[in-house]
């Protein structure tokens, strides 16, 4: 207890929390009353869970976690999910990388004449770069799931199209199988959002979206079908778009503040809110040049979207602004291909590696071309490239690389036919005291 009071009393002495009675002008006998008295209001507040939660909500995430061994009530009050919620509209949430899940597309959506995956290979690759990321690949859960499909604030969408899916929370081991889809799409997109905070209770949106090239109507439809965890069903509905817009097949969207953003053809992306109300795809040019080779998407560190695009001499990173993001236009050729979007970052692989002459001098690197491969979690200063089986994060402001080691390097992966995806697990301490029907005795 007394290192509780130690705690307790630095937060105490902040204006916030001043006790009286602690006068350097005070004998003997007040300062012993008063230290008491002390006490006793630090006694006070370890008593109170609302209290308490008001001195935590003020001390940093690195401090805060350290709390959990106090004891077991501060442990069940701070991973709770009401103090979750309350504590991460003041500290920004912190996310670690456990390694990249691998999806082969040859595999999705299969037809009956389609590619088989061989019995050697992994439904579900995952290159750890951690002993976290390890533990959760040499585990037996993945091969439960079947195929990764995405992933939404560490929560994991997987499954096999178009019937079964499945949300895996990696924190607390629960599973989830959603019920069968009441609307089948020979070919389709999807799209994954999951609450900004970490709970016990998993809540999500699973949407399917109907990838259709037709081209008749002045005003088409989209098909789409949402399953909403709260509900346990889903609910098919349409979205209006104009005919040009198509919606690429087997794709899976970038969500950004809870708006859906998916590849469509000709250079377009496609973007859906499903909090505005209006049942309608909107669409914006993507920016830059034509000829590229590889392209993502991903949340920039002031919560826009960014666009990243490489070919065989280098890269390019764009930043949508803010105002195209809520108010997106129609495809359009006006002469202004890149317009509503920012170029951040543009850079030539050459220069890039002479600046890295310890990768350079590898044969495996002046063989290969350099991919663009991802963006990291609402991070703007870095992206990953891969040349070949490896992988590095490249510092785009002074266009550093440092190699990205990872559990996996001898699986037989088709890099030009998979997407690598990131997984990121929120950095937040859970306790099974907090799951329902527990208690701290």
């Amino acid at each position: 207890m007394h290192h509780c009071y130690r705690f307790c009393s630095l937060i105490f002495s902040h204006k916030a929390f001043s006790f009286s009675g602690y006068s350097s002008s005070c004998d003997h006998m007040k300062k012993k009353k008063g230290m008491r008295s002390g006490i006793d209001g630090v006694n006070a507040a370890l008593s109170s869970d609302d209290i308490l939660c008001e001195i935590l909500l003020r001390v940093p995430p690195e401090t805060v976690f350290s709390l959990i061994i106090v004891s077991k009530r501060w442990l069940h009050v701070i991973c709770s999910s009401v103090f979750c919620q309350h504590y991460l509209r003041r500290w920004p949430l912190a996310f670690r990388m456990l390694g990249f899940f691998v999806c082969n597309n040859l595999y999705l959506g299969r037809g009956q004449n389609g590619v088989r995956r061989p019995r050697t290979e992994p439904a579900m690759p995952l290159l750890s770069t951690c002993k976290e990321g390890d533990d959760l690949k040499f585990s037996k859960t993945l091969k439960q799931f079947g195929y990764f499909i995405d992933s939404s604030n560490g929560l994991l969408l997987c499954g096999r199209h178009p019937k079964r899916y499945f949300v895996w929370n990696p924190i607390t081991k629960q599973h989830y199988k959603i019920p069968k889809p009441r609307v089948y799409f020979e070919d389709l997109c999807m799209a994954f959002l999951a609450e900004d905070h970490p709970s016990v209770d998993m809540c999500y949106k699973v949407i399917r979206a109907k990838c259709d090239f037709s081209l008749d109507e002045e005003m088409k439809t989209v098909p789409i079908e949402t399953f909403n965890s709260k509900t346990s069903t889903w609910n098919f509905s349409t979205l209006t778009c104009v005919p040009s817009l198509s919606l690429c097949p087997w794709s899976v969207a970038t969500v950004v503040k809870g708006v859906v953003h998916w590849y469509a053809a000709q250079r377009n992306l496609a973007i859906y809110d499903p909090h505005n109300g209006e049942r309608r795809l909107s669409s914006i040019k993507l920016p830059g040049s034509i000829d590229f080779e590889e392209r993502v998407l991903g949340e920039s560190f002031d919560g826009r979207l960014q666009y990243g695009w490489s070919c065989k001499s280098g890269l390019e990173i764009w930043v949508l602004e803010k105002e195209e993001a809520g108010h997106a236009t129609t495809p359009s050729d006006d002469g202004y291909p890149n317009k509503g979007w920012n170029l951040r970052y543009r850079l030539n692989f050459k220069i890039m590696w002479k600046k890295n002459p310890t990768f350079m001098t590898k044969s495996c690197l002046r063989d290969k071309e350099t991919q663009i491969l991802s963006f990291l979690h609402r991070n703007s200063k870095s992206v990953c490239i891969r040349s070949g089986p490896d992988i590095f994060l490249l510092h785009l402001a002074n266009q550093k690389v440092e190699a990205v080691l990872y559990n996996g390097r001898g699986s037989s992966i088709s890099w030009d036919f998979s997407r690598v995806a990131p997984y990121f697990r929120p950095d937040w301490p859970h306790s099974s005291l907090c799951l329902p029907g527990k208690s701290m005795t």
